[in-house]
């Protein structure tokens, strides 16, 4: 992924202007990763190594929009409205 797209999707995540680990950043950067593998993926179908590492980031953004859910349900509702992601 792109330095300038990482830039960008944390701009408009980001709850503060220092704020570079929040939840919602690292579940926004983690979604756009998915999404850039998916469509590696969907041409490369035998890239097992490519589908380990998206499984592993699938895992990691449900751990964190788990926790998200656990301690502050409005802002996960919030995020995963924004994002587009269904749960």
């Amino acid at each position: 992924m792109d330095t300038a797209v990482k830039a960008e999707t944390r701009k408009e995540y980001q709850r503060s202007d220092r704020d570079t680990g929040s939840v919602e950043v690292q579940v926004a950067l983690l979604t756009k990763h998915v999404e850039a593998l998916t469509v590696h993926l969907q041409s490369h179908k035998k890239d097992n190594s490519t589908r380990r590492g998206l499984i592993t980031m699938v895992n990691k953004r449900k751990k964190l929009l788990s926790y998200l859910s656990r301690t502050d349900n409005p802002r996960y509702k919030e995020l995963i409205q924004r994002l587009g992601l269904r749960h």
